[in-house]
């Protein structure tokens, strides 16, 4: 029988013991557990890119995995601590949007308050709940609990806004949504839309003030140094830099526009 999976994704970092600390709750709960370590740099408190990160991953890891994903700048509030289920994977996180993009992929089957304290640390901490409810409600789940034994279900969850593409017949008009640690800007515009645009004649892309010269297909098939655009691993548009930093060289940040535009034929 294989054996469980945790993974983790939150704002953490590692100098300090957060992150370490709840990878020793999960394995006292489900010492068989495999822990995975999807990242703990988000931003703090960021809950967008958290979100962001978490639907760019999930769904390659196996099923039955527990995501225990933590990025809570309402920690200690009246925020609800939650756990999900959507069937392939279950998912522990504080009500606050963090899993908004995995729910527009894959709408839950399930989803519980945690209020059940035989599966919470005996005292919670009001600034390490992450610690002392989520942490053990993940190895509860690993260890093979149902999820509705975590608490009472729900059915008003937050979910963020997340920035959609505005389409029309000559234009993408979309913005930078993430920056991954190379300086490239991934934006929210996804190659079916791209390439239904461009089917209708040449294209031009353009990251806030600056035209971006062309679209390839991979880094390298630009020179060194020069700004291109490409479909990153996620399948949406990238504004990047072979061997440089995009984000760096034209002062852009997340939320700056990016648009594809058909270009006049003469």
């Amino acid at each position: 029988m294989a054996r469980p999976i945790v993974a983790f994704l939150s704002d953490f970092g590692t100098r300090d013991h957060y992150a370490g600390t709840l990878k020793a709750v999960v394995l006292g709960v489900c010492p068989d557990a495999t822990l995975v370590d999807i990242g703990h740099d988000i931003p703090t408190h960021d809950v967008m890119t958290g979100a962001l990160e978490l639907g760019a991953c999930y769904r390659y890891f196996p099923h039955g995995t527990v995501f225990l994903a933590v990025v809570d700048p309402g920690v200690g509030s009246s925020r609800r601590g939650i756990a999900a289920d959507t069937g392939d994977y279950r998912f522990v996180a504080p009500d606050n949007g963090l899993l908004s993009a995995v729910f527009r992929d894959t709408p839950p089957k399930k989803v519980v308050e945690l209020t059940e304290r035989k599966y919470a640390r005996p005292t919670v901490s009001r600034t390490f709940e992450g610690r002392d409810r989520f942490a053990p409600a993940a190895g509860w789940l690993a260890k093979g609990i149902t999820l509705t034994w975590l608490g009472k279900g729900v059915t008003d969850f937050q979910v963020l806004e997340l920035p959609q593409p505005l389409v029309d017949t000559t234009q993408i008009s979309g913005e930078v949504v993430r920056i991954d640690r190379f300086g490239n800007l991934i934006t929210n515009i996804d190659r079916r839309a791209f390439e239904q645009l461009a089917s209708s004649g040449p294209v031009a892309v353009r990251a806030g003030s600056r035209d971006v010269g062309r679209v390839v297909a991979t880094y390298a098939e630009a020179p060194a140094g020069e700004l291109c655009a490409l479909f990153g691993s996620t399948d949406h548009l990238e504004i990047a830099v072979n061997a440089g930093d995009a984000a760096a060289q034209l002062r852009l940040s997340r939320g700056a526009v990016v648009t594809v535009r058909l270009t006049p034929q003469i």
